[in-house]
């Protein structure tokens, strides 16, 4: 059974920094490429950071230089460091795991709440 399981959202004030964390099981994690989408009310689901199985990102445009993206492929965890958060940030955080190659397979996580606000 293929599992994505985040953590570390929460509420935090303009300018604040948060950690997520998403812990996959199920998968050969190695033959995944992973990252983080978001969704905000109203708004449509919107990539904001992946890495390949090799530690190659990428990213939004809007993210860049505030979030790092990094991966721990022995415990096949995927991690999104936000800092400098917005606002605008504001949105409902998924992990995604998806292997290209076929059969292509694309997981996500039951999603974790970030509020930036003060």
């Amino acid at each position: 059974q293929v599992q994505l399981v985040e953590s570390g959202g929460g509420l935090v004030q303009p300018g604040g920094s948060l950690r997520l964390s998403c812990a996959t099981s199920g998968i050969i994690f190695g033959s995944y490429v992973v990252g983080w989408f978001r969704q905000a009310p109203g708004k449509q689901r919107e990539l904001v950071a992946t890495i390949t199985s090799g530690g190659n990102p990428n990213y939004v445009d809007s993210v860049k230089g505030r979030f790092t993206i990094s991966r721990d492929n022995a415990k096949n965890t995927v991690y999104l460091q936000m800092n400098s958060l917005k606002v605008a940030d504001t949105a409902v955080y998924f992990c995604n795991a998806k292997r290209w190659v076929l059969p292509i397979h694309d997981y996500w996580g039951q999603g974790t709440q970030v509020t930036v606000s003060s």
